[in-house]
């Protein structure tokens, strides 16, 4: 089983920034993609940004530009920097990964979620 903490979030005027984290903690022997997704109120849940163990990323065309995905392998974490922030980013952020778990010599793949972040653009 492996967990995903969210940080980070929170009410913010629009073009301001903001700083996402997501550790994960487990039995992990190996993380692959990481990504962070949102869900506005009434509205599916949407990809936002994705990065591979090696680094390679990929945006929603929405925030392209003004987000930027990062990770951190040795610690598991994966972040989100957001610039010049919009109201129509306001949503729950959250964070998903996968890969394989290790358990009494056992390989297990894995996709968990973390418990989502508020995000808030206002004046």
């Amino acid at each position: 089983q492996v967990q995903l903490v969210e940080s980070g979030g929170g009410l913010v005027q629009p073009g301001g920034s903001l700083r996402l984290s997501c550790a994960a903690s487990g039995n992990i022997f190996r993380m692959d993609n990481m990504a962070w997704f949102r869900q506005a109120p009434g509205k599916q849940r949407e990809l936002v940004a994705a990065i591979t163990s090696g680094g390679s990323t990929n945006y929603a065309d929405s925030v392209k530009g003004r987000f930027t995905i990062s990770r951190d392998n040795a610690k598991n974490t994966v972040y989100l920097q957001m610039n010049s922030l919009k109201p129509e980013d306001t949503a729950v952020y959250f964070c998903n990964a996968q890969g394989l778990t290790q358990g009494m010599g056992v390989l297990t793949p894995f996709n968990s979620w973390g418990q989502g972040t508020q995000v808030t653009v206002s004046s």
